[in-house]
């Protein structure tokens, strides 16, 4: 079974500072994914420079089959060194997933790797080696779906230092709170958020260090196929429905004129819901066949600002965000972010004759940026997202 890596990450800058000293860095190829958190000494400027040289460092010589000695050397070699202190500094973590499950983790001096298995957090036998006077931690397993791989910054651990605590969280805590919100279905950016939620509180809004979290989510690859509008080429019809049908995973059709359109294909009927469930969403549809049909335009438009609303927000405000509606944008939404893991859409350039009616002036240039900007809104998510044109 392939495997997918559902990945997400949120920080807090230091209060006061504009640039955060972490910097996180995803690479996913066809083999592999791999992420790297790196975590530059002090904070601001420097800091944010010694954490994206190393990130980029690490992503860049890893992707390209370069050993654990190498990287490290590399780095040593290029960061610059701090006036003040006298030293070039920054701790990272590796975590390399390849498609098979097999896991990878190195650490140097970043708090260790979570790794929660059948829905519990669960020790990894670590290996201690030195390169270059660093002591680096190692260690690697198989996952399996569901499995997930959590890791963070020192500025978690030191939460509420000098405020509410007087030692901070400290690592068992922040671990144990993590083992207190775990849901199954819950997807990256809602936990790394969750957590961060926690850390902002206890520094009390006023963060003494910059914090990070990345969650990593195994999941079994999951595609979406979601049709929108009607081809340019009436004869490209039977096509367009054709590749859909046969498409493994969730399938979607989007717009009144595509569903029909669908339904004289697949010979099935539509069926339209008369429960609004949201005054400003049409109500959704059902084909035989397929997961989800809705109205076009204003349902991907809801659903776009959905998703940015979820992007966009900061840590104090995901809890606002809820998948738990059932009109037809917030359905579509949870597909896209939570219930698939790659998207493609199967895209119409036909003048849709709807949106001719001058009471709805909607063009079809307006279409086409709206799937623009959701592919490269569900992009930030880490989904794998294609766009056909027809």
């Amino acid at each position: 079974m392939e495997l997918f890596v559902d990945a997400a990450y949120d920080s807090l800058h230091k209060y006061g500072e504009e640039l955060c000293g972490d910097k996180v860095e995803f690479i996913r190829t066809d083999d592999f994914f791999l992420a790297v958190l790196a975590d530059g000494l002090g904070s601001g400027v420097k800091a944010n420079i010694l954490s994206t040289l190393t990130s980029k460092i690490i992503a860049t010589m890893f992707s390209e089959g370069a050993s654990l000695t190498e990287t490290v050397e590399t780095i040593a070699s290029t960061l610059p060194v701090c006036r003040d202190r006298g030293v070039a500094y920054s701790t990272f973590t590796i975590i390399r997933i390849q498609n098979d499950g097999k896991v990878y983790i190195a650490e140097f001096d970043n708090p260790l790797t979570v790794y929660v298995k059948n829905g519990k957090i669960t020790p990894l036998e670590r290996k201690e080696i030195q390169i270059d006077t660093k002591t680096i931690y190692t260690c690697e397993f198989y996952a399996q779906p569901s499995d997930k791989i959590i890791t963070f910054s020192d500025g978690v651990v030191h939460a509420g230092v000098g405020r509410l605590l007087d030692l901070g969280w400290q690592y068992d805590n922040a671990v144990k709170y993590i083992g207190e919100n775990l849901y199954p279905d819950s997807s990256p950016l809602i936990l790394s958020r969750k957590i961060l939620s926690a850390v902002n509180a206890l520094y009390m809004q006023q963060p003494g260090d910059d914090s990070t979290v990345c969650v990593l989510s195994i999941k079994p690859a999951t595609p979406l196929t979601i049709m929108v509008g009607p081809p340019v080429d009436k004869e490209m019809d039977e096509v367009v429905v054709k590749k859909l049908m046969s498409s493994k995973g969730l399938k979607v059709v989007c717009g009144g004129t595509t569903s029909q359109i669908v339904s004289r294909v697949t010979g099935q009927e539509v069926t339209v819901s008369i429960n609004y469930e949201n005054p400003s969403v049409p109500p959704t549809a059902t084909i035989a066949g397929i997961d989800l049909v809705t109205e076009g335009v204003l349902t991907l438009g809801k659903a776009l600002e959905l998703i940015k609303n979820f992007t966009d927000a900061d840590s104090d405000s995901w809890d606002t965000f809820s998948l738990n509606k059932k009109d037809g944008a917030t359905l579509l939404t949870k597909m896209m972010l939570e219930d698939s893991t790659q998207i493609n859409f199967l895209v119409g350039r036909a003048l849709n004759p709807a949106h001719q009616n001058p009471g709805m002036p909607v063009s079809l240039g307006l279409k086409l940026n709206l799937i623009k900007e959701l592919a490269a809104e569900l992009k930030k998510t880490g989904k794998k997202v294609t766009v056909e044109y027809f």
